[in-house]
């Protein structure tokens, strides 16, 4: 089967197929002799959530709807229905499987039972079960709950398992960072969706676009994942097998050799240093980033610690979040991004996108500038948070100044605030734009002249320059980095930067694809951020090669207004520096 590769390597495994609930929920087996205690977890489980059940209907306010009462009212009784408080007993017994998954799979069989009513309210009745089934799932999924060799048992069955979904949006795919999967397939999305970039972060083989493999593939099937060919292989016969084990091993030597240079500067031949940063999701992600060496944080994606819940994070959760990696960097600059929700990245998962086109809609700083109190709390929040390292702040979306100005009144007003209060922040912090709509990459010398520095979003730069919408495994085909028009597009950016003695970073997925490494050198750019995994690859081109030459070639490839000339161009020029 053939797909969209999106993060490289080979991985050999099971298959195991996941539904767009309940992602986290893994199978592993459990020993006899500890049916008892799995079993007692699992009534701990369900006691908990009764009891929070409780608790959360004694202190609704005398003059609440009556309608949330009974709402509480309806998912108690669930809890204490044998169907959901015995059956998944008997299911453990009989199956040696972890509390987690046969829960699930009663789940499953009473919501298949609930599709069969033809009535439609009852019908949708079966989301209070899968909401019942959560709250349980997530008091089991307690990771300090597990023994120490249940862990382990379970992250040694995890690496495995090879993931086939449907879909994965970007809120779940986000959970997957707890996990240890040896890979995860789907059968739509893009190159460039954010559940791609999430995947890449993972560094495990990834592949979208494959169409009908949820269809087609079956629970525990053997499978190889080959994520640079973008190509799975279901049921190996032994020579095949045989051959990619090979493969397998040949890149994990090529991935250790590369490690060779971790602490070796991004310099090119004749003398021209390169910074290359980190893109991270989440504070853990600050471990991979200074284990591949990088000279700081690019791009902190913040969103992700707004999703998976139903209410806004506090600005006291944001600040020690940001502030963690902040502190974990020691002295290296991390840029942190305001919250960029839209789009396929929605606060709640379980809220319906109503806009026509959610990529042009309320998305990014437009969202926050329409919500100036959530604005207001994450700027207190990363200013706090500046007082701890090298903290810069990155607007995103920006299409036009009234939109920058709006944003620098609101941050000035939280540091006014901190300021009465006493409370410490960098007077001086850095405020810097995105460079990812048309408009502002054509009045980016506007922007460098208000700004302290500038980040171009490639992906969502190129979405919006070729009208591709970057989640459409329909038109990925027609998403390409060396558009001329993207490439004149970036360059404009850089020329605005330079003109103004401006930093300007690219933070989008061609910084960490090799392929474009030495072109976008040659055009100038002196700061990539991209995936930890993509540091060290990214580096060992640079230190091939020549940035004098890199100059004159891009250059060259620059005076092309014909795709089909620029792409065998970018070939021979990397053949020959390679």
């Amino acid at each position: 089967m053939h797909g969209v590769g999106v993060s490289s390597g080979i991985a050999i495994g099971h298959a195991h197929l996941i539904s767009h609930a309940l992602l986290e929920v893994v199978h592993f087996k459990i020993e006899a002799d500890g049916v008892e205690d799995e079993i007692a977890r699992f009534e701990r489980a369900i006691g908990l959530v009764k009891q929070d059940l409780e608790q959360l209907k004694a202190q609704l306010p005398k003059n609440a709807p009556a309608e949330l009462s009974a709402f509480i009212n309806t998912h108690l009784a669930m809890l204490s229905d044998k169907s959901l408080s015995e059956a998944p007993k008997t299911i453990i017994r009989n199956e040696l499987c972890n509390a987690e998954w046969a829960l699930k799979q009663q789940m499953d069989d009473i919501v298949a039972q609930f599709d069969a009513i033809e009535d439609a309210y009852l019908r949708e009745r079966k989301q209070d079960v899968v909401q019942v089934v959560e709250r349980v799932i997530k008091v089991l999924l307690g990771r300090d709950q597990l023994a120490a060799s249940e862990k382990k048992l379970q992250a040694r069955q995890e690496r495995a398992m090879i993931l086939v979904a449907h879909d994965v949006s970007p809120a779940d795919a986000i959970q997957f960072k707890h996990h240890q999967f040896a890979a995860f397939i789907t059968d739509v999305g893009g190159v460039t969706s954010h559940t791609a970039i999430l995947a890449r972060s993972l560094n495990i083989p990834s592949i979208v676009a494959l169409q009908r493999a949820r269809d087609l593939i079956d629970d525990g099937e053997l499978m190889i994942v080959d994520g640079a060919a973008g190509m799975v292989i279901v049921n190996p016969d032994p020579e095949v097998l045989s051959e990619y084990r090979l493969k397998q091993n040949q890149w994990q030597l090529a991935q250790q050799k590369l490690q060779r240079i971790k602490t070796t500067k991004a310099v090119t031949v004749d003398g021209v240093a390169i910074d290359l940063l980190a893109n991270i999701e989440v504070p853990e992600d600050v471990i991979s980033a200074k284990a591949s060496g990088a000279v700081g944080v690019g791009l902190y994606r913040t969103e992700f610690l707004f999703m998976n819940r139903s209410e806004m994070p506090s600005e006291q959760e944001q600040f020690e979040a940001y502030k963690h990696v902040a502190e974990a960097m020691k002295g290296y600059p991390v840029t942190i991004r305001t919250l960029d929700i839209g789009a396929d990245k929605q606060l709640n998962p379980d809220e319906v996108v109503t806009a026509t086109n959610p990529a042009l809609g309320l998305r990014a700083v437009r969202y926050c500038l329409a919500e100036p109190h959530i604005f207001h709390t994450q700027f207190r929040a990363l200013l706090r948070a500046s007082h701890y390292g090298q903290v810069k702040i990155l607007i995103p979306m920006l299409s036009n100044l009234a939109e920058l100005r709006q944003a620098r009144l609101l941050l000035e007003r939280a540091k006014e605030s901190l300021r009465k209060q006493n409370i410490p922040f960098d007077e001086h912090i850095h405020l810097g734009g995105m460079v990812e709509v048309p408009a502002a990459a054509i009045n980016a010398e506007a922007f460098a002249q208000e700004l302290d520095f500038l980040s171009i979003g490639t992906n969502d730069l190129i979405q919006y320059t070729l009208a591709i919408d970057r989640a459409d495994d329909a038109v990925a085909h027609l998403y390409n980095p060396l558009h001329p028009a993207v490439l004149r597009l970036i360059q404009l950016t850089i020329q605005a930067a330079e003109k103004y003695q401006k930093p300007v970073s690219v933070c989008g997925e061609m910084a960490g694809d090799i392929k474009l490494t030495r072109l976008l050198v040659g055009m100038g750019m002196r700061q990539l951020s991209m995936h930890p995994s993509h540091i060290l690859s990214v580096k060992s081109q640079i230190l091939q090669s020549e940035e004098s030459v890199l100059a004159k070639q891009a250059k060259k490839i620059l005076s092309f207004s014909d795709l089909e000339k620029i792409e065998p161009l970018i070939k021979k020029f990397n053949g020959e520096l390679l």
